[in-house]
């Protein structure tokens, strides 16, 4: 990847967004990947759509729009987990799922 990725944190998943690309991954954060990261193939989208006033984002799957993900970037008063978010990664992690 030439450049660096658009990075979304979620409560749960690490989102890497190659623009250039159109391709996304997500890094998953949960209890298990604590040994190693656990991240997604590399998907194509067509579209990242941002909520103005909200922490929410939907990937377009398909040019169509009709198949989707929809998440929201975790905060720290966020009140989809009630601040349980899994465990962060470090630098060296997310560098290298996103070589991945």
């Amino acid at each position: 990847m030439d450049r660096e990725p658009l990075v979304f944190e979620s409560c749960h998943s690490t989102w890497l967004f190659d623009t250039a690309r159109r391709r996304f991954r997500r890094i998953l954060k949960e209890p298990v990947a604590q040994s190693a990261p656990i991240a997604t193939g590399w998907r194509p989208y067509y579209g990242l759509e941002t909520t103005p006033g909200s922490e929410s984002f939907t990937v377009l799957l398909n040019p169509e729009g009709t198949r989707l993900l929809r998440s929201w970037r975790h905060t720290g008063d966020c009140t989809q987990c009630d601040g349980t978010v899994t465990a962060e990664l470090s630098l060296a992690e997310l560098l290298a799922a996103n070589r991945g």
